[in-house]
């Protein structure tokens, strides 16, 4: 899940870039060119209904990055949890562990 949440993140962000940079002059009639080919002449509610798609492509690619570090997270508590030993927080966990040897 992690990383088709970020492949989604990435395709969505180069996708709206590369349109961005590629119509920095556009016209009036607003031609919509990626690579070189002309791929649609839009309206500018057409421009603004396909920002909010790709708005809502980056939002679920985040939201599927960001559940897959909360599930890792919530399955290592819970294979902690049946080793034996009471659950340990990231906060209750010793920072460093001091090692005492003789003579120095």
């Amino acid at each position: 899940m992690l990383l088709l949440g970020l492949l989604l993140l990435a395709a969505a962000g180069a996708f709206t870039g590369l349109l961005i940079a590629g119509n920095l002059n556009a016209g009036p009639d607003y031609s919509v060119t990626l690579f070189g080919n002309h791929l649609a002449t839009m309206s500018s509610f057409a421009i603004f209904l396909a920002g909010l798609a790709l708005a809502l492509i980056f939002a679920l690619g985040y939201l599927l990055a960001t559940g897959s570090v909360r599930r890792h997270a919530r399955r290592q508590v819970a294979a902690d949890a049946t080793r034996g030993g009471p659950p340990v927080g990231r906060e209750q966990r010793p920072r460093h562990r001091l090692i005492h040897r003789p003579g120095h």
